[in-house]
């Protein structure tokens, strides 16, 4: 892979401008992803926070649903929030449908409603203290056996690892620390 890998972001819905920041400023070149031609011509992809169902909507309006499964399938992707929800294996509360990608099962809104979102210290694979913003997260109710659970709240696991790929349900993307966006750089790199 190239020094500086072609990371798409999803640009459907949800806060995908500031995580196409966040990776500029750890070196990774960041192109918004609309279509399918732009999504094959990207080393890696983060899928957005956001709201799942419309994004599931929009995915399907555009035809992307089954480009972005067979994509995820193939190369490294960083989801965050309602992107942990459009790949996991099982969606509840409600059930939705999901692209089966991360073998977890994945409860919507598991934290409560908007009031309930906040900002919760995690510690990191390093040791490290992370400041996560959590909004209408998803909890992740049980993992499979190829998912390493890098970080955990209220003994959830909030950031997650499967193969190339990283999921957390928090959006790192709304901070300034940058460190999440360089865990997933440098799986690519590696």
């Amino acid at each position: 892979m190239s020094a500086s890998p072609k990371v798409g972001v999803l640009a459907l819905q949800g806060a995908f401008d500031a995580h196409r920041r966040a990776l500029e400023q750890v070196g990774a070149h960041a192109v918004l992803v609309r279509t399918a031609a732009e999504l094959n011509s990207c080393d890696a992809l983060v899928l957005p926070g956001g709201e799942s169902t419309t994004m599931l909507k929009l995915l399907n309006e555009e035809n992307l649903k089954e480009p972005l499964a067979d994509f995820a399938r193939h190369k490294p992707v960083l989801a965050t929030c309602a992107g942990v929800i459009l790949l996991a294996r099982q969606v509840t509360h409600p059930v939705q449908e999901s692209l089966g990608i991360l073998d977890l099962t994945v409860e919507r809104n598991g934290y409560g409603r908007q009031i309930d979102s906040r900002i919760a210290p995690i510690q990191l694979p390093d040791g490290a203290p992370f400041e996560a913003v959590f909004i209408r997260a998803p909890v992740i109710r049980s993992t499979g056996p190829q998912v390493t659970t890098l970080a955990s709240r209220d003994g959830h696991p909030v950031l997650v690892q499967q193969g190339h790929h990283l999921a957390a349900t928090f959006h790192p993307e709304l901070t300034e620390d940058r460190r999440i966006h360089q865990m997933f750089l440098g799986q690519l790199k590696r």
